[in-house]
């Protein structure tokens, strides 16, 4: 015998999920919903980024840049005013992001400007000291000592620009008259610049006494060193003469190599001057890498909130002092942190002195400099550059300062 069929009314307790309802909306716990999105979340990541790029890729490409000091820049950091007066003028400007490509293109009869060498290695850097174009090289750390002997970076007097006078006969010094710059500049090695080198704009406060400008007379060419690369951007080439000394540098030749450094650049040979990685990317990879990295950090953090909170624990072994000091300054020295480097050295000579002259650990910067200027018999300005000033920016200006607060210290004893 057949058990009779029994019914239940539609959302009630036990009812079937589907059918029953008159709208034919399906009823449940969610479960299956959420199992399904997180299947698909990934596709949809990647569907929104792809996305993203394809809207990119249908926008123009601009016509101008973000780099720094770069000619076709129009904002504060960059050199278009500079370049665009030049190609007035009638000078033919190259403008390359290689170094294989500036040394292809630096031919005798031709001007090679260098924004910076602190991303070149010494491949790069022999290649371009050995070309036969006359040379201008802006706040250079390495390629002064292969380029003019006798030269090298100094240390930076100040951190703000500020007016500085010739204070020698150079003719395009002279007709710059006065430039709004700071810098390290450049030092002689020896008691008097090389021979065949002019030195002027002195850097004030500097010691031994630094140069914004050099120029010299090396293997047939000639050399030109700007000791402040932001002297010829557009914010600032306006100011005091920088427009006239920095058109007299670079306009020179009838040709001008204006070569930026990238970080993707990592040979000195024409081969290498070609398309590089970036170059052959289209215009919105950029930017799609940009959106991948965010969404790799967001996920990563996401991510990383279930690991729980940081929890200490001894080490087990124990770490030698030295062996700590020694570590980090290899690693200041690999980042070239000078800046970190410097700070750790002022604050060890500083905190040294005030022990010594029985100045209280809570005494302000300006009480620290009083007392150690009156027992160094020294103007408290020099002790306020030495032990508060502007960080250097290359290895010869961190020596430098590192031998002074030395010598400071070696000044002061206890009254």
């Amino acid at each position: 015998m057949t058990a009779p069929a029994t019914t239940r009314a539609p959302g009630a307790p036990g009812a079937p999920a589907g059918p029953d309802r008159a709208d034919g909306v399906v009823l449940g716990d969610g479960t299956t919903a959420r199992t399904r999105w997180r299947r698909v979340r990934w596709l949809v990541v990647v569907a929104v980024v792809l996305g993203i790029g394809v809207l990119a890729a249908l926008l123009p490409a601009p016509t101008r840049s973000a780099t720094a000091l770069a000619p076709d820049n129009p904002r504060e950091n960059g050199a278009m005013a500079l370049a665009e007066v030049l190609r007035d003028q009638g000078v033919g400007i190259t403008y390359v992001r290689s170094a294989g490509a500036a040394v292809a293109a630096a031919d005798a009869g031709r001007t090679l400007l260098v924004t910076s060498d602190w991303l070149l290695s010494g491949d790069q850097i022999t290649a371009l000291a050995g070309t036969a174009a006359d040379l201008v090289l802006l706040d250079p750390s390495y390629l002064v000592d292969r380029t003019v002997p006798g030269l090298t970076t100094g240390w930076s007097g100040g951190a703000q620009p500020s007016p500085v006078a010739a204070s020698c006969d150079d003719p395009d010094a002279a007709a710059a008259g006065t430039v709004s710059a700071t810098g390290a500049g450049v030092t002689p090695l020896g008691e008097a610049a090389p021979a065949g080198t002019t030195l002027c704009f002195p850097v004030p406060g500097s010691s031994p006494q630094a140069f914004l400008y050099a120029t010299s007379e090396a293997d047939g060419r000639q050399v030109t060193v700007l000791g402040d690369a932001g002297l010829i951007t557009n914010a600032r080439v306006a100011d005091e003469g920088n427009a006239a000394l920095a058109l007299r540098a670079l306009g020179r030749n009838a040709e001008l190599v204006w070569y930026v450094p990238s970080a993707g650049d990592l040979g000195a040979d024409e081969a290498s001057s070609g398309p590089g990685l970036g170059d052959l990317l289209p215009p919105v990879a950029r930017a799609l890498l940009l959106q991948a990295l965010v969404v790799v950090l967001v996920i990563a953090l996401w991510r990383g909130r279930r690991l729980g909170r940081v929890v200490a624990e001894r080490l087990p072994v124990v770490v030698r002092p030295a062996e700590t000091t020694r570590g980090r300054a290899r690693l200041y020295r690999t980042s070239r942190s000078y800046g970190h480097a410097a700070a750790s050295l002022r604050a060890g000579t500083a905190a040294r002195l005030a022990r010594r002259l029985g100045v209280p650990r809570s005494a302000a910067a300006p009480d620290v400099v009083t007392a150690v200027a009156r027992a160094a018999r020294r103007d408290e300005a020099d002790v306020r550059d030495l032990l508060y000033g502007p960080p250097p920016t290359s290895d010869a200006g961190l020596e430098h300062l590192a031998r002074r607060l030395d010598q400071l210290e070696s000044e002061v004893h206890p009254t």
